[in-house]
């Protein structure tokens, strides 16, 4: 069986363009239906963040509206109790990606607070792409990309890839808030950005990197790496 490398933010908030923290962190969905997925396959997880620190969930995506009603937002709910992985993270400079099979990356706004400037997270970006392992990187945790290559030239240019859009940022009213976009970043940066229709399920593959549009896109995202592993 494999083992898998969930690396989190431990961001809980966002700081706007005016200056205001917007309070965030990782987005439910995006860590639960991947790590029921593979957990359900029977592979092994361990979560990783910056300095360790337990990560912070997005209360927002705890809510019934986000979750298909009260019974889904309660399974949501219950998935993360039940995960003891998230209550003892290891500090990410303390991972040694040979242990580790695949590394999946679960978005919310956290990732553009902290792994977007996070050089230790950057550096474990580029040696999963150069490994050849599975490397899943959901809705806004691309923006961790941003941290990639030397001198401003990523190992991620060229490649395809999907991530929330500046359509969906728009409708969930963060648009003309946010101090950058990420999908207008993520094409600053040389990435083959490919959108699909906001809220839908899109995921693009390209050789070993396996991207998702937004967190609709994690369940997919997660089917289509277990074909990989």
């Amino acid at each position: 069986m494999a083992h898998i490398l969930f690396v989190l933010t431990g961001a809980d908030h966002w700081t706007l363009a005016d200056g205001t923290e917007h309070p965030t962190g990782y987005w439910a969905e995006e860590f639960a239906a991947p790590y029921a997925a593979f957990t359900g396959a029977g592979h092994t997880v361990t979560v990783a963040t910056p300095a360790g620190v337990i990560a912070p969930v997005d209360r927002g995506s705890l809510a019934a509206e986000v979750n298909g009603g009260p019974e889904g937002a309660a399974a949501v709910a219950e998935l993360l109790a039940g995960a003891t992985e998230l209550q003892n993270p290891i500090p990410l400079d303390k991972v040694d990606l040979a242990d580790y099979d695949a590394v999946f990356y679960p978005g919310g706004h956290g990732p553009m607070q902290d792994l977007a400037v996070d050089p230790v997270s950057g550096a474990l970006l580029g040696a999963a792409l150069a490994s050849g392992k599975p490397l899943g990187i959901v809705c806004h945790a691309p923006a961790a990309l941003l941290a990639t290559g030397d001198a401003g030239i990523s190992p991620f240019a060229g490649y395809r890839l999907t991530a929330f859009s500046n359509a969906e940022e728009t409708q969930a009213g963060f648009a003309d808030k946010a101090k950058w976009l990420l999908q207008d970043r993520l094409v600053s940066l040389g990435v083959d950005y490919r959108e699909g229709d906001p809220w839908a399920p899109h995921i693009e593959v390209d050789r070993n990197l396996y991207t998702g549009q937004n967190p609709a896109s994690s369940a997919p995202l997660a089917a289509e790496m277990l074909r990989a592993l």
